[in-house]
């Protein structure tokens, strides 16, 4: 997830949940990681805490995809490439790209393919949408396209392009693609809480879920995942005084990663998500959207009522705004010829608002 996943929020959910979990990193354009773009290089970089380098690749050009898949795997040393094709933003789908690019099944193939090719022996997973909206499901076709061209696995956001995150997740897809293939499926959408996992899974028979929005503010839900896969119950959600001792060491982690400036800007947004659903914390927040040094925030969390319970309601609040649906902006003529394996537009060379879809 943009400005999310980055290495010091990885490196904290692997200290609280350990290494079973795979933590993908934030959405990297390949074009601006192959030409050197500073913010892009960034933001790819790994911690060297981390057990296992997972990074999740975007673009739109053969080429570009497999240099920067090459680069990965034999100078980096990463162990996975994720490639997303679920970006619903308007400025993508505009020029074909991103969660469009399902309904041009060739065009996406020779991009797997591109990428699957340089990789070699590292696991290449996709994860894609239903569709662009409910008259162009797209989700069948891009399932065969990681089945053939030899993805380890395919993930599957259940909601379409049109539907951002609005709506509720559609887990029948999820199970039809499962039905569908004879790689593993992993299953995304509206899973809040641990047991919706084994509850999605049950359902749909998919092979494992992938998590996004619920995890904001909330690293401890990937130790609670691990106990629900072992049978274990999970144990009760931290209280405020627990969750602050956790937002600090994330701002230490983002400190060490980025420097205090940047760190504080970032942990404005992470500290609104920490303290949602807990009572009273409207009196609060607007002081933490104002941070600006470590040592303030130190004071500021130390000031909360540590022995105040996460409230039950709270672990299915929608943890980002939802948004309404949308009308997919697509070029003219996009769909006339699905079989079209041209791409339309340049990679984008940065990474600046770009969503994990």
């Amino acid at each position: 997830m943009a400005g999310v996943t980055n290495a010091p929020y990885r490196v904290l959910c692997q200290e609280i949940a350990g290494g079973d979990c795979l933590f993908v990193s934030e959405m990297i354009t390949a074009r601006g990681f192959v030409e050197g773009h500073g913010q892009t290089r960034k933001l790819a970089r790994f911690d060297p805490a981390e057990k296992r380098k997972s990074i999740q690749l975007y673009g739109t050009h053969p080429a570009s995809l497999g240099q920067a898949a090459k680069i990965l795997t034999q100078e980096w040393g990463v162990d996975h490439i994720d490639m997303n094709f679920g970006c619903p933003v308007r400025k993508i789908t505009s020029n074909g790209g991103g969660s469009a690019i399902p309904a041009r099944p060739r065009l996406m193939a020779s991009l797997v393919r591109a990428v699957v090719r340089q990789a070699g022996k590292v696991p290449v997973t996709i994860k894609f949408r239903t569709g662009i909206d409910d008259e162009t499901l797209t989700y069948l076709d891009a399932g065969r396209v990681g089945q053939e061209e030899g993805c380890a696995a395919v993930a599957l956001h259940a909601r379409t392009a049109a539907q951002l995150y609005s709506g509720e997740a559609d887990w029948t897809a999820i199970a039809t693609l499962k039905a569908a293939l004879q790689i593993p499926v992993l299953g995304n959408g509206d899973i809040f809480e641990a047991f919706d996992a084994l509850r999605m899974m049950r359902e749909t028979k998919c092979d494992g879920v992938v998590v996004g929005r619920a995890c904001l503010g909330r690293p401890w839900l990937f130790q609670e995942l691990r106990d629900v896969f072992r049978g274990i119950e999970p144990a009760k959600p931290p209280k405020l005084g627990a969750v602050a001792k956790i937002a600090l060491r994330h701002a230490d982690l983002l400190v060490e990663f980025f420097g205090e400036h940047v760190a504080m800007q970032h942990m404005r947004k992470y500290l609104s998500w920490y303290t949602k659903s807990f009572h009273g914390m409207a009196k609060v927040r607007p002081a933490l959207q104002l941070v600006n040094t470590r040592e303030e925030l130190q004071g500021l969390l130390a000031a909360l009522p540590g022995e105040l319970e996460f409230p039950e309601a709270g672990l299915r609040v929608k943890r980002c705004k939802a948004g309404n649906s949308q009308k997919v902006s697509l070029p003219d003529g996009f769909l006339d010829n699905r079989m079209d394996d041209t791409p339309l537009f340049p990679d984008p060379t940065g990474d600046e608002g770009l969503s994990g879809g």
